[in-house]
């Protein structure tokens, strides 16, 4: 029998002595075994931060972003493979496409997310500050790669996605990981990881993988390092207590228990959608991955005059679900992991039963199609009834981690945000409704206690993700039980991999460290007109003065009729006592369409391909007729922007051929007495001289 491997230190190697077996999760069988024994923990860490860590600081968010979406593409092409092997661990077709191609949309989704970014190896976060009388003392923040590793200690239900949402991160934030999956399914990480491996895409260093027991490795952490944990809390607080990550204040990410909780709205009846919809999400939340999912619903609250009309309602569409093989096209529903968490799955359903009753289900019996329920780690979907939901602790702080949820009743809205906050803290909770207001009570009273909340109605449930979906670009985590760490969350979960470091000095010093100017920097002269400078040619700093235009009153005049904008205080004949204005003044869009004209190099040709858009445009000082506007024109940020790629050429729109890159131009509209009026960033579209 083949062992897994462990790629470490830039090889693959296998793990002394026998190590423990792995079973497939529907036959039985002895697939393989892992092991970990024998490994120098200590090197692999040092490996990471040594060979890794140095050849992603000096690639660019873009460079890595190209990196993960190249990943991507590789491992659609070996979909095949990770299905077979998927399916051994219980999963159906539907289980394996949220863990395999779901992870696999968190290495695209990561990828888009380097257009957030400079093409930098760092970037600025958040606003600059001046600090000085004349404006020579400013601050900002910045952020810069950790030196050290991140270290991910996975759960089993989701060997696939469990890895490539965490590393999609901290590889796009320019750290390398070492990755430990949970044993009994990382045979399916591991078939990833040589694919990832053998691919070329990587840095060496950059990934990974011990199969097997994390050994020490937890004892060689230092504090440039992060560490990850999915899994039990029980076994989390282990790790987070280990007294090197203590002493080194290593950052601790922990996704642990969570007694997720949806809720039924006072408002829905039978007769309504969204009594439909709320049974469909229960069953599918109960069946999909058996259960086995750490977003997964284990508490039903309705209110109390509707709870046998709904649970007889689950009851009967959980009836409906084929169990067995995963491979047979009519099963809905697969096997736990193991027989090991199948027999653990039944302790803690045994130990709800003290306040609780199975209204629907067994532990002793299970039919299963194409498949033998005692070999195979197969169990009934059971759901639970607990009339006292306020007299029962066990409800609330027991999670059976497969398809089991206890219905209870509530008497009212208040009632149902105190019981979900009885579970200390959850990843995600919904509610069902189709009344705003009951919504509204509900997300207020019951956020402090989620880290997601979804609002489930007839008017997004057909685009709806679901109950139990984490979505990229939003915080995954929860306060208190569940481990209060976040997980993904777009740029705020690039984040944690990275140092945000105080940055002070004059603001030409800042300009020139971090490549974006700042307001009050020194400009440069840029030889020629910045509109006829190619996106390469481009200095960041390069800065023209226009000449003045006067405002007259006729001039705001004919824009208010062009526009059709006469607002009062336009027009010169209001009488302006107790406004905010003195007299007649200017359109603010009417000053920012005079600066577009003293700015622009019209009439020829040139690199600037259009306009892209404006952001933080504001108007500072009134201006009245009379007053003569000039313009300080700078180019302050330039971003690449990659050619889009289609499988269809007769996709391409026009212009798609053209290498281009996006700049960033402050725009300070300034008056007679050097006050400024009004301040804007535009963004243009800049073509290439290569291309």
């Amino acid at each position: 029998m083949t062992k897994l491997g462990n790629f470490i230190t830039g090889s693959w190697i296998e793990g002394d002595g026998d190590g423990q077996a792995l079973y497939n999760a529907i036959t039985g069988d002895q697939i393989t075994s892992a092991t970990s024994k024998g490994l120098d923990f200590a090197a692999i860490a040092a490996y990471a931060r040594t060979v890794g860590n140095p050849a992603l600081r000096k690639m660019t968010f873009h460079e890595r972003g190209n990196m993960l979406k190249a990943l991507a593409l590789h491992l659609r092409k070996h979909l095949d493979k990770f299905y077979a092997l998927s399916y051994k661990t219980g999963a159906t077709k539907a289980d394996s496409w949220v863990d395999i191609e779901g992870g696999i949309g968190n290495l695209f989704a990561n990828a888009s997310l380097r257009r957030k970014f400079p093409d930098e190896t760092f970037c600025i976060d958040g606003e600059s500050h001046n600090f000085g009388k004349n404006n020579t003392f400013m601050g900002t923040h910045i952020l810069v790669p950790k030196e050290g590793v991140a270290i991910h200690i996975n759960a089993f239900n989701f060997p696939v996605w469990g890895m490539l949402e965490k590393i999609a991160v901290n590889l796009l934030a320019g750290m390398p990981c070492i990755v430990k999956p949970a044993t009994v399914t990382s045979y399916l990480t591991e078939a990833v990881v040589r694919e990832i491996i053998a691919s070329g895409i990587l840095p060496k260093g950059a990934l990974q993988l011990i199969c097997g027991s994390a050994g020490d490795l937890l004892d060689h952490v230092t504090m440039q390092d992060v560490v990850t944990f999915t899994g039990s809390a029980s076994t989390g607080l282990m790790l987070k207590s280990n007294p090197h990550i203590l002493k080194e204040s290593v950052p601790f990410t922990m996704e642990a228990d969570s007694l997720n909780c949806i809720v039924l709205g006072e408002d829905v009846t039978p007769e309504k959608p969204e009594w439909d919809i709320f049974v469909k999400e229960i069953r599918k939340e109960m069946t999909l991955k058996a259960g086995q999912r750490c977003t997964g619903i284990r508490r039903i609250f309705v209110p109390e005059n509707k709870m046998e009309d709904v649970w007889k309602a689950i009851a009967a569409s959980l009836s409906q679900t084929t169990i067995g093989n995963p491979l047979n096209e009519k099963v809905r529903m697969g096997s736990l992991a193991g027989i090991s968490q199948r027999n653990e799955v039944i302790e803690q359903v045994q130990k709800l039963l003290a306040t609780s009753q199975i209204i629907y289900g067994s532990l002793d019996s299970v039919s299963v199609v194409d498949a033998d329920a005692q070999k195979g780690a197969f169990i009934s979907p059971i759901l639970l009834k607990n009339e006292r939901p306020f007299a029962s602790e066990d409800v609330h702080s027991i999670e059976a981690f497969g398809p089991v949820s206890t219905i209870m009743p509530y008497k009212n809205a208040d009632e149902a945000i105190e019981l979900s906050k009885k579970g200390k803290g959850s990843l995600c909770t919904s509610i069902v409704t189709a009344d705003y207001a009951i919504a509204k009570k509900y997300v207020l009273g019951a956020a402090s206690h989620h880290g997601r909340i979804l609002v489930l109605n007839n008017e997004c449930a057909k685009e709806s993700t679901g109950h139990g979906s984490p979505l990229p670009l939003l915080v995954h985590g929860g306060p208190g039980r569940a481990g209060g760490g976040e997980e993904m969350g777009g740029l705020r979960g690039v984040k944690h991999y990275l140092q945000r470091t105080a940055l002070q000095g004059s603001p030409t010093t800042i300009t020139a460290i971090t490549n974006v100017y700042q307001p009050n920097a020194v400009g440069k002269n840029p030889g020629k007109h910045p509109f006829k400078k190619y996106f390469e040619e481009l200095v960041i700093g390069d800065q023209i003065i226009t000449e003045k235009r006067m405002i007259t009153s006729e001039d705001i005049d004919r824009f208010a009729d062009l526009s059709g904008d006469h607002f009062y205080a336009h027009i010169k004949t209001t009488d302006f006592s107790g406004t905010m204005f003195e007299q007649q003044v200017a359109h603010g869009y009417f000053i920012m369409s005079i600066a577009a004209g003293l700015f622009v190099d019209s009439y020829e040709k040139n690199p600037v391909l259009l306009n892209y858009g404006i952001d933080e445009l504001r108007f500072t000082k009134p201006v009245y007729p009379g007053a003569s506007i000039h313009i300080r024109f700078t180019c302050k940020e330039k971003l690449p922007n990659d050619k889009r790629v289609v499988d269809d050429p007769a996709d391409l729109k026009r212009g798609d051929d053209i290498d281009k890159g996006i700049v960033k131009w402050l725009v300070e509209m300034i008056d007679d007495s050097d006050e400024v009026t009004g301040v804007a960033t535009i963004l243009t579209m800049v073509a290439k001289k290569s291309g």
